[in-house]
């Protein structure tokens, strides 16, 4: 059923968002760090997974058999139920082929869709992971850098439209909701981008991992969706691990409409041999998309809050730093060019002298050199001491 006000309510009040688990000394990626570091910088959520998803691994892990595992119709219809229900899109089941994890799929698909020494087009700054994914295959990324003007961000066409004419680019590789830009595409854009595809024979693969983590009231629309077309020319990659914060469960689904298209992508995945599931994979997901809403509905108003306080903190301590609008993603994207146009140094500046950890722009690309990311992800306490700590460092910043 539908939640209405009431249960929404005392949704948001069940799940406790300030109380975080200890991760220090847990082979934590994002806590692998000093004593007194505080990281704010991988795409990696500090609270507690949803009670729901938990009950659901233990369940499973209850079994106390960790054996081979079937991607089986419970796994697809919990899929198929939560794109239609939240994003208004019906997926078919016939389109959707498991995947060990998103940059497993990315990896495997250049491989299989392009030739050695052909471009792939993105659109920077963008998701630095993709850039080793195309490098690591021996392609070329060609950037479409996005254009910045005003503290804002929107589509170069022309510059696009012109490196999609170039014969040696042969996929397209969007990312829906854009990370590290935080911006939901229109469906207007989204269908022009796949006609001027079409019109230069480039196939699009769309990443949306991050499409759940809009802000409250905003929706985003599906590649796919935007069109016909779009449907046709592209398959997609799209997983409950950013939303519900199960990254390590290595669980994600590719989509394709376009039979042969498909067929292609799903003997790449079997042949990479990623198209086998995690045990906790497929459980995992089904509890996600199947029992996940109400925490994830108060999740979004909490991260909104945290980028609301994150943002008058900054406009008030910090009047030099602009924070870039954003409707999507828990990562703030900052335009720190008053004090630098190297962000590798001044996110080493920073770590060095406070131990706050960000991600410096450069990585990602064109137009990324003189940002940094922040993780708003996390505690408000913790919010507040990074946030504190950064206009420490950038009180004794030289520039």
């Amino acid at each position: 059923r539908k939640m209405g006000l009431f249960d929404f309510i005392s949704g948001k009040e069940k799940y406790d968002f300030d109380t975080l688990p200890n991760r220090r000394g847990t082979k934590s990626l994002k806590w692998d760090v000093g004593e007194s570091e505080l990281p704010m910088w991988v795409a990696d959520m500090d609270f507690a997974v949803a009670p729901e998803i938990i009950e659901a691994l233990q369940k499973r892990l209850n079994e106390r058999v960790l054996g081979y595992s079937l991607v089986d119709d419970e796994w697809r219809s919990a899929y198929q139920g939560w794109w239609l229900a939240r994003h208004d899109y019906e997926i078919q089941k016939e389109w959707l082929i498991y995947a060990n994890g998103t940059l497993p799929a990315i990896d495997s698909i250049i491989r299989k869709l392009t030739s050695p020494a052909e471009n792939v087009l993105l659109m920077s700054p963008v998701y630095n992971c993709f850039y080793y994914c195309i490098k690591n295959a021996a392609r070329v990324p060609v950037e479409n850098e996005l254009a910045y003007a005003n503290g804002d961000y929107s589509i170069n066409w022309e510059d696009l439209q012109a490196k999609l004419a170039d014969p040696q680019t042969t996929l397209f590789i969007l990312c829906n909701p854009h990370n590290p830009v935080g911006r939901t595409f229109s469906r207007d854009d989204l269908a022009r981008i796949g006609e001027l595809c079409e019109k230069h024979g480039v196939t699009v693969l769309s990443d949306e991992v991050h499409c759940d983590l809009t802000e409250p009231g905003v929706r985003y629309t599906p590649f796919a969706a935007a069109s016909k077309i779009c449907e046709r020319i592209s398959a997609s990659i799209i997983a409950p691990t950013k939303a519900f914060n199960i990254a390590g469960l290595q669980s994600a689904a590719v989509f394709a409409a376009d039979k042969r298209l498909r067929h292609k992508i799903s003997k790449a995945l079997n042949s990479d041999d990623i198209a086998e599931p995690n045990f906790f994979g497929v459980q995992g997901a089904i509890a996600a998309f199947t029992k996940g809403a109400p925490w994830l509905d108060a999740l979004r108003e909490y991260l909104s809050e945290n980028r609301k306080f994150a943002t008058e903190f900054i406009a008030r301590e910090l009047p030099q730093v602009h924070v870039v609008p954003q409707d999507a993603t828990y990562l703030m994207w900052l335009d720190a060019g008053a004090y630098t146009q190297d962000s590798a140094e001044l996110a080493r500046f920073i770590r060095e002298k406070t131990g706050l950890y960000l991600s410096c722009g450069a990585q990602y690309g064109k137009g990324g050199e003189k940002f940094l990311r922040l993780n708003i992800a996390t505690s408000r306490a913790l919010l507040k001491d990074g946030l504190g700590r950064l206009k420490e460092a950038l009180k004794i910043c030289p520039h």
